[in-house]
């Protein structure tokens, strides 16, 4: 996924309110930019970091800016935006790169299921059971090398894996599939310590038959794209 518009680099002055963040240009004017992220960001958003910001001209959106990556003191990227995982593995899964999931004739997103809730990608074939796939984002890193998610309590994200497990006993497939924003990443894993409640759910959705995959990205003030598959470890 290439971004529409040309990244500008700015440092961070601070996030707010979630979705909100002040960071100075390049040529020192002070601008106010959307943040894409309901976690909590820890390790991202602190003041000081320099990050990227993608200018837009659009009349409808109040903001000019949006926040799309954090780039590390060593080199690496993080992305901030919770929407471009969705990008990211649509465009794969159009392309077909993702072994396992390259033999479905069919691929819809935001496919209404559950209890009022969208699954983010349906994937469909003649031969075979229908593979529900919901996409989660992740950022956490507390330890070099290894992404956890989450970084905040998500009841969501529980109720999500509910009904992933309700699909797989209607005879469905379900996909639980983690995109780690991150360049620095080389095992994933859940922050059970965050949300106990989150990893109880994971626990009972694996044991029903949901399976779990989890792949990195190539980032770059130019684009994000599918890298290599990552290994996940329940327990280290």
């Amino acid at each position: 996924m290439r971004f529409q518009t040309p990244l500008l680099p700015a440092v961070l002055i601070r996030r707010y309110k979630r979705f909100l963040a002040d960071a100075r240009l390049a040529n020192g004017t002070e601008v106010t930019a959307h943040c894409a992220n309901p976690g909590s960001m820890r390790g991202l958003a602190e003041p000081g970091t320099r990050i990227w910001l993608e200018p837009n001209d659009d009349p409808k959106k109040k903001l000019k800016y949006g926040w799309r990556l954090v780039q590390h003191e060593c080199g690496n990227f993080a992305g901030v935006d919770t929407s471009i995982p969705n990008k990211v593995l649509k465009s794969a899964l159009n392309e077909q790169q993702i072994p396992g999931l390259d033999t479905y004739s069919k691929i819809r997103s935001e496919v209404n299921y559950g209890q009022n809730s969208r699954i983010d990608f349906l994937l469909s074939s003649k031969a075979k059971a229908d593979l529900y796939i919901e996409v989660k984002s992740v950022t956490l890193s507390r330890q070099n090398g290894l992404a956890e998610f989450p970084d905040s309590v998500t009841a969501r994200g529980a109720k999500h894996l509910k009904e992933l497990t309700e699909m797989v006993a209607q005879g469905h497939h379900a996909l639980m599939f983690y995109l780690v924003q991150r360049t620095d990443i080389d095992l994933v894993t859940l922050a059970d310590d965050i949300d106990p409640a989150y990893a109880d759910a994971f626990d009972a959705a694996r044991a029903a038959g949901v399976e779990v995959m989890a792949y990195g990205c190539q980032i770059s003030p130019e684009e994000i794209i599918l890298d290599r598959p990552l290994p996940f470890k329940r327990k280290l």
